[in-house]
């Protein structure tokens, strides 16, 4: 869990010393921005994390984000402090420039491959966001809301490994993970209708269970209730960026 406090319009920039450490700016609840902490954990790349509140952004992040979006990495080492956006990017990144952990397959065909995989996620979660923030989702009638997952379950059959990565996971792993740790939501905000069937998705659910062991799924984890609060409060157009935070303050107090 983060303390950390999501800063807002009228904070001001986090200084930090001359560490030469890496700054990524995120949101705790954002699953693009999760993909990269993910990685920098996966290989234990040292990095200050920065959390901004995306509804009322501080005057200063537009400098800092082309884009005004999480996650953004700061490259502190590099000539003129560049800044990276977009998840992907970011990751692709880091797995170039720290080569010690690598993340995606060396043969070029199977690194493709797994990067059209990760690209074909992006249907799953369009239908993964028009159900958990549905008003009401009994409403979207027979609409399949799984459909985009089956490659991933008939893929993970074919390999026959625990992950996508072989025996650790990879890229493609935790490209798809942030969505998938949201599983567990599920139940809480919508009802057990809306789980994973365990006989249509058993080899992703059992792959679901092996990565909640990975060391670095257990540095960013949070609950499927956590989750499910968190999506609530989005749901009722106020986002609670710092429910942890405050949770964190009522306890020291207690």
């Amino acid at each position: 869990m983060s303390e950390t406090q999501h800063l807002t319009t009228g904070s001001e920039r986090p200084i930090f010393p001359d560490d030469g450490v890496l700054k990524l700016y995120s949101m705790r609840f954002c699953p693009y921005a999760h993909r990269v902490h993910l990685v920098l954990d996966a290989k234990q790349i040292p990095h200050h994390s920065i959390y901004i509140n995306l509804r009322e952004k501080p005057e200063w992040f537009p400098q800092v984000s082309s884009s005004s979006k999480v996650p953004a990495l700061e490259l502190v080492k590099e000539p003129g402090n560049p800044v990276l956006i977009e998840s992907l990017i970011i990751c692709d990144y880091l797995d170039e420039k720290y080569p010690e952990v690598p993340l995606y397959p060396k043969d070029p065909l199977k690194k493709a491959q797994e990067k059209i995989l990760i690209e074909r996620f992006g249907q799953f979660i369009t239908a993964f966001y028009r159900l958990v923030l549905h008003d009401n989702p009994d409403q979207l009638g027979d609409t399949d809301h799984y459909a985009g997952l089956d490659i991933y379950e008939e893929e993970l059959k074919q390999r026959g490994t625990k992950f996508f990565g072989g025996s650790s996971p990879g890229m493609l792993d935790y490209m798809i993970w942030p969505w998938c740790e949201r599983f567990a939501s599920l139940k809480f905000n919508l009802g057990a209708n809306f789980e994973l069937n365990p006989e249509r998705f058993a080899i992703l659910l059992k792959w679901r269970d092996l990565m909640l062991e990975d060391r670095a799924v257990k540095c960013f984890y949070l609950d499927g209730q956590t989750h499910a609060k968190y999506m609530s409060s989005r749901r009722a157009g106020n986002a609670d960026y710092n429910m942890l935070y405050n949770a964190a303050k009522r306890a020291k107090l207690e």
